[in-house]
């Protein structure tokens, strides 16, 4: 790789746009640029929940997750290429189902919560699902890959499914929505 990232500030960008790796600028606000920062977001916040103290097939899963995410940046940077495949979704389900069967079966719906971790979790489910709503809106004027819509489905899916096994780690329960519950006045 060299020494690709040794020039920083570069004010290319000052005009209001940047460049996408097949070296086309763009607006900073297009829709494409909107679900790179989105991506990169979503990564970001996996890395806050990574500096939680995880269990360690936990910590690998969501290592491979970043990893990931920043092949989706680096597909959605270079308009029709593709990184990710219909195996990274595959994976992401047998994560799903895997961690999944050793949980309690949800008989109501659950508040984010819990354990720092599991709160973390959630957060970072709820920017994936803003990551996948702008991956969406990108979809409907420009080529978005298949998989990449799945993965992100899938990957918000995943993180509900870690923030059990994380509150489940932590000793504590699920917090569970009270339909009917007295509020205080």
């Amino acid at each position: 790789m060299g020494h690709r990232l040794s020039r920083i500030v570069t004010r290319t960008g000052d005009a209001g746009t940047t460049g996408l790796g097949d070296g086309t600028r763009v607006a900073k606000d297009a829709a494409r640029i909107e679900a790179i920062g989105a991506v990169d977001e979503l990564n970001s916040t996996i890395g806050v929940l990574l500096a939680e103290p995880l269990p360690e097939d936990v910590a690998a899963l969501l290592t491979d997750v970043q990893h990931d995410l920043f092949d989706l940046g680096g597909e959605l940077s270079i308009p029709g290429h593709a990184a990710v495949t219909d195996a990274h979704v595959v994976r992401l389900e047998q994560a799903v189902e895997r961690h999944n069967a050793t949980l309690a079966p949800l008989r109501e719906f659950i508040l984010p919560g819990g354990t720092r971790s599991a709160a973390a979790a959630h957060v970072a489910r709820t920017v994936c699902r803003r990551a996948e709503r702008t991956l969406v809106r990108l979809a409907a004027g420009e080529a978005v890959s298949e998989s990449a819509r799945r993965y992100l489905n899938r990957l918000s899916d995943l993180l509900f499914v870690v923030a059990r096994v994380l509150n489940r780690a932590g000793g504590r329960s699920d917090v569970l929505w009270q339909k009917d519950r007295a509020r205080s006045d």
